[in-house]
Parts: structure tokens; sequence; C-alpha cells
């Protein structure tokens, strides 16, 4: 990248409307899509309306198994944007979503349609309302599919559909998918899962009717309307989870038996290889004791496979998989001090570590039975990089498949023979490659070259990677953008970003799609921006990322107002001029800063803050705070809305109204401690936003709000 080296006054202005109205820098992508059974093949959703079919050794174009034009049309006769598509077992049907509609961050309803690509008939999935996790039956005859909380049957070759439950009830009943928290906080909204051979189904039942709702406004009618949803907050009472399988041949629904204990977790359900058992994971409600059981089908027995304790918590994953050779299974676990993958027999005994070292997994990808290859990413070179690696069964013959330093994202096809990456460093724009199972290019997709000279024409400066050690001997890690026509006998303004919750990392060699580039406007304008990870953020073992565990924001804290106070030192920062900006938890932080580090902090940016961890949700919040019954101080001792006496700097608050993650009650509270405690401070409200406040003239309208706090609490 050549904008290091272009002078502020020769290059294109970087605005606002650039970044959010014209998505001017937005980096094209590549929808990952679909590999196809044979390996050799992916699908791609075109244009938002085609579905296309391409050779990963040639990029060639093979069909387009699918168009909604003609097909799906709205009520002009345009083609209707296709959301999401699922492939039948032989390929031979096709599952077309679309007017789909979120329900929260991961959960989605859509109108289904099923495509015949032989008969090129399309037929609705069903006459009801919107479905959810339409899923094929192992050999294609049926579709098993969510709708208002029941689980449905579809037979194919009669097209006689059958609910599996019939108790489904708004805010009382969820069958076959997830309440709001486990989808938050587990990543887990599909709730049921087809036995291999098809013949059950495993299925979570939730009992929320207990659980308290919480109550939002819509606006934007005469009379703005509620809406409830069941939001368990921390210390409260959590849906009653429990497990069922369904017998299709005999209809024979029952409860399987997962103990006495009902104050616990059930996170994960999956089925082994034998067709006859399955397996589905248990936490209790600290997190920090994990059980994997295994359940005959026939007999209903259920047995012990692996249990995991720890001091802190226990991370669950997606990462469980059964071998094909019916002995084996693979699990993530940090119960060496790193993340790390390890190979299990089927009596739950540890016969190896596959990624032993001194360094964190970043992601399991696979395995490669057929050669006998485990696939995974890993940072270990630098906590700011990752590489994928593929290692033997028996923890041998290891080989570093990526070149180059940076982030890599990449996804496997069937057999493992091509995969799909993504490649970015902070001063590179993402390219999407297809590469052999040795890691061999076989053709880039997409080098988005033409963002590349953008960048350039716009005079964005390279941020540069550094570390520094506090007080205390800790070393952590930094990035800093300078302005383009730097000076280090100037004196400049600086604005720290903060993200800094637990496991997360803001300090990557990645490309930062959209604070990136308004941090690259700010340069421009005459700040210098620099992002700390402080303790408790990811990639550097289980003692660093766990440390703040039952007092979140004390050391965090810490470390950012120790990172303010060293930028201040520098020669050429203006240390009364130092602000903070960060959201969600970054904006719990900027809140705690500017309160507790009211010396060195002018001014800070909170956008959707927690303000108490009273407020937010079990899951979360208990694995790192345990309850408020049990430990009230480390609740109390660092929530914002019991230190705004200390404030002295500028304070913008920002929250959306329909924020169902962190409820705009966190702002609401803010705003009243503030007033009784006579503190001055901005406040904007953004009607009906969620967390995200993601519309264009949203985006448009808060950072155009939040350049204009800077200019006046720091600016020149």
């Amino acid at each position: 990248m050549t904008g290091s080296m272009m002078q502020a006054t020769e290059a294109e202005p970087i605005t606002l409307e650039k970044l959010w109205t014209e998505r001017y820098f937005s980096p094209k992508t590549i929808t990952r899509g679909l590999s196809m059974q044979d390996g050799y093949h992916y699908t791609l959703i075109h244009e938002n309306t085609e579905i296309k079919q391409y050779r990963y050794d040639t990029g060639e174009l093979v069909d387009t198994i699918f168009s909604s034009r003609g097909l799906l049309e709205d009520a002009e006769e345009s083609p209707l944007r296709i959301n999401t598509y699922i492939l039948s077992p032989d390929e031979q049907m096709l599952l077309v979503g679309v007017k789909e509609e979120a329900i929260y961050r991961r959960s989605r309803r859509a109108e289904y349609h099923l495509w015949n690509r032989e008969t090129e008939t399309l037929v609705p999935l069903s006459e009801g309302t919107k479905q959810r996790l339409p899923d094929f039956s192992p050999d294609g005859s049926k579709i098993a599919f969510v709708r208002q909380n029941n689980l449905y049957i579809k037979e194919l070759s009669t097209g006689v559909e059958y609910p599996v439950t019939t108790d489904g009830l708004h805010n009382h009943i969820i069958n076959g998918t997830t309440d709001w928290v486990y989808e938050e906080e587990f990543y887990l909204t599909k709730g049921f899962e087809w036995s291999p051979d098809g013949r059950r189904i495993a299925f979570l039942r939730f009992d929320e009717s207990h659980v308290r709702e919480f109550v939002m406004m819509k606006y934007g009618q005469l009379y703005p309307e509620e809406y409830r949803f069941k939001y368990p907050k921390a210390g409260e009472e959590n849906s009653h989870v429990t497990l069922h399988m369904y017998d299709l041949e005999t209809g024979q629904l029952t409860t399987i038996d997962t103990g006495q204990e009902t104050d616990r977790y059930i996170p994960r359900l999956q089925w082994t290889q034998d067709p006859e058992v399955l397996s589905f994971q248990q936490l209790n409600r600290h997190q920090n004791h994990l059980e994997i059981f295994l359940t005959n089908a026939a007999s209903g027995e259920t047995r012990l496979l692996y249990e995991e304790h720890n001091q802190w918590y226990v991370r669950v994953t997606f990462d469980l998989t059964f071998l094909e050779d019916g002995r084996h299974f693979i699990l993530s676990s940090e119960k060496d001090g790193y993340d790390q993958l390890f190979l299990f027999d089927m009596d739950g005994n540890e016969l190896l570590c596959l990624t032993p070292g001194n360094y964190d997994l970043n992601r399991f990808l696979g395995v490669d039975e057929e050669n006998g290859l485990v696939y995974y990413l890993a940072r270990t070179g630098s906590p700011l990089t990752n590489d994928l690696y593929a290692v033997d069964l028996q923890g041998e013959n290891r080989r570093r498949l990526t070149t180059g330093s940076g982030t890599n994202s990449p996804s496997f096809g069937n057999g493992y023979r091509f995969y799909i990456n993504r490649f970015a460093t902070a001063t590179k724009p993402p390219v999407y490659s297809v590469h052999d199972a040795e890691g061999q290019l076989v053709q880039v997709l997409e080098d988005n070259a033409e963002l590349g000279r953008r960048v350039d024409s716009h005079g964005f400066t390279d941020p540069e990677f550094f570390s520094f050690d506090t007080s205390e001997g800790v070393a952590l890690n930094a990035q800093m953008i300078r302005p383009p026509d730097f000076d280090p006998k100037k004196f400049y303004p600086v604005l720290m970003y903060v993200y800094g919750g637990p496991g997360h990392q803001a300090v990557v060699d990645n490309w930062n799609v959209f604070n990136g580039v308004w941090f690259q406007m700010l340069a421009q304008q005459g700040y210098i921006v620099v992002t700390v990870d402080n303790r408790g953020t990811g990639g550097r073992g289980e003692t660093f990322r766990k440390m703040t565990y039952l007092q979140l924001g004390k050391y965090e804290t810490i470390d950012q107002i120790e990172a303010a106070r060293y930028l201040g030192e520098l020669n050429f920062v203006d240390a009364s001029r130092i602000a903070i900006f960060g959201w969600s938890y970054g904006g719990y932080l900027s809140s705690l800063c500017l309160a507790k580090g009211a010396d060195v902090f002018a001014a800070a940016i909170a956008v959707a803050p927690v303000t108490s961890w009273r407020f937010y949700d079990t899951i979360y919040t208990e694995r790192f705070m345990r309850t408020p019954q049990e430990n009230p101080d480390g609740y109390d001792d660092n929530s914002p809305i019991n230190h705004v006496d200390k404030i002295r700097g500028d304070y913008l608050l920002v929250h959306g109204t329909a924020d169902d993650n962190v409820h705009y009650q966190n702002a609401i509270e803010m705003a009243d401690t503030l007033i009784e405690a006579g503190v001055d401070f901005e406040m904007m409200i953004y009607p009906d936003h969620n967390h995200g406040i993601f519309t264009s003239s949203a985006r448009l309208h808060l950072y155009r709000l939040m350049t204009d706090f800077l200019d006046r609490s720091i600016g020149r």
C-alpha cells in the first residue's frame, strides 16, 4: 500500500457519506455458499436472484441451478431476493428461502419453496406461516422445520405435513429451536437433529413460561406497540430445558433422562456416527463443569462420556466431532492452559493433544478421515495473526498451509479437496481465493484491487502495531494510526478505541471494514487513533483471558487508563486531549474509564453500553461473574452507574430503543444517575434501532454525531 507515502493535501478526502451512504470503501465479498457432495463443485448466490454452480479447480461456471426470475417474484414481477438455500442429500431438490425476516441476532424466518431440479417444478414447503430451520432427512425423503414454536415433518413423496409437537406457544413453550439467551450466548438456534438413518429426531424443548418478560416499545405509529420477550437477567430464573426424541417409525415421543438438576444448560446435542446413539452436553449454571453424555436411542440408557472442571469457566464450542471409525472423538479444550484439540476414545480417555504448544487454537475446521488429517487455524506465531495447519491423527507431520502474515478464514469443501480462503491484513483488503488441500493457489475469486486503489487515492496510512508494559509488568498489544502528514514536533489529540470483552481481540492484523475507515478519516483530520487489547482479551492463553473472572471491568479499566497515561507521555501526544470510544462491552469500558480515569480522559463515547451487569443476561454475565446474589461487589464495584460522580470530561451516551441485547434500560438508568449527580452529558437515542444501529441513515447520523463530538471535546 502506498497511502502512507501520500501527503494529506494530495489525497482525496474521506467522507462519512462515502463510508455509509455510498459504501465506497466496502470490500467486495464472496458468499461462501455450499460445497457440493463430490467436493469438486460449489454453489453461490449470484446477484441475489440466482444460484450458480462452479468448479473449484478452474472457476468454470457449470450450471445455473435455480433462478427466482419467473418463479418467485413480487407484485411488480421483479425476481425476489434469495436469502438462503439448502440442497437435498442427492442434490436433486433445493429449498429456497425468500422474504426472510430477522427475529433476533441469529434467528430468521422465511417463506421456503422446494425446487425439483429434474422436473423443474416449484412448490411451497408449507402453506402455513413462515418457517424456520428447514432440514432434509439424511435420505432426502422428508424435511423437518419449525413454525410457531412447534416442530413439523413433511413427507416429500406424499406432500403430507404433520406436527411432532403441538404445545408450542409464544413466550411459553418452544420446540425445536431455542430461547433468546441460548441463541445469543451459546450461538444455538437449531434445536433439533436427525439421526444418521433418519428414523429419529432429537430436539430441545424450552419452558420459558416462568421467565420474566422484558418489554420494548415499537414506535412509528399513533399508539406505540409493546413487544414482549423472555429475557432472563443475571441471577433470575432461566427456561426449563428438556431433551426429547421422536421415533418416526413408531410415532413414539420420549423424554431423555438428563438428571435431576434442572437449573443447568443443555448447550449442544448431536448424533454420533451410530444412529442408535445420541450425544448431548450439559453445563452447570456456573458453567465450570461440562459433561458429555451418550444416550442409547432404543433403551434410553445414558452414560457419561466425558467431563471437565475448570476453576473459572468452560468454553462451549461446536468442535465435538465423532469419527467415522466409531471409536474416537475430537474435542477442543482449554484444560492445559491454551485452547487446543484433543483426541479421545469412546470411553472418554484422552489419547493425545493434536495441537500441543503455548498458543491458542483459532478455529477447528474438520477431519479428513479418508486421509487421516485434521485441519485447524491457530495463532502460533503471534496473537495478531493466524495460519491454517494440517496434522495427522497421530499428532505428527504437522504442516502450515497458508503463506504470508495476516488473518486467514478458510472454508473447506466436501472431501477436503479444496478450500476457499479469505486473507487480509491491516493494510491489505480481503482477497478471496481457492486453494487445494496442500494450500496451493488454484484461483483468485476476488482481489479487491479496486478498493485498494480507492484506499491509496484517499491517503490511508498504515496502522502500526506495538506493545508496551504496564506498571504491573504486563505487556499489552496495541495499534496506532497516525495522520498522513504526521509531524513528531506537533502535539496531537488521541482517540482510543476499545472493546476489551472476554476473549475478544481488536488488535489483529486484519482489515477493519467500517471503523477502520472512520479512523483513517479522523487521522486525516489530525487525530491519532489507538487501540489496546487489555487483560481479559483473547489469543494469549487461558490465564490472560480469564483473569478478569468475578471482576469484569476492573483490570480492563486499569489497563486502558495505563495505556492513556503511556500515550500521554509520548512527545507528540497532547495528554490533555485523549478520548475513548467503545460500543457494547466497549461502551461499558469507555464509560468506566471516563469515571475512574478522570485525570487522563478528556471525553468518552459510549454506544449501547452495559451500565450495570445486573441488567444483562444470565448465561453471559454469570459465566464471568456468577450471580449477583453470590458476587454483589463484583457486580457493583465496576458498574458505571455507581461511578458517575467521578466524571469530569465530556460524555456522549448513545442507544437504540429496540436493542434486545443490551437494553435501552442501561442508557436510561445511566442518564438518570448522571442527572441526579449533576453531571452534564450528551445523549442520542435511535428510535426502533437494535444493538447494531445499522441502517445507512442511522450510521451516517451516528458517525457524524461522534465526529462532531470529538471535534468539540478534543479537536483542534
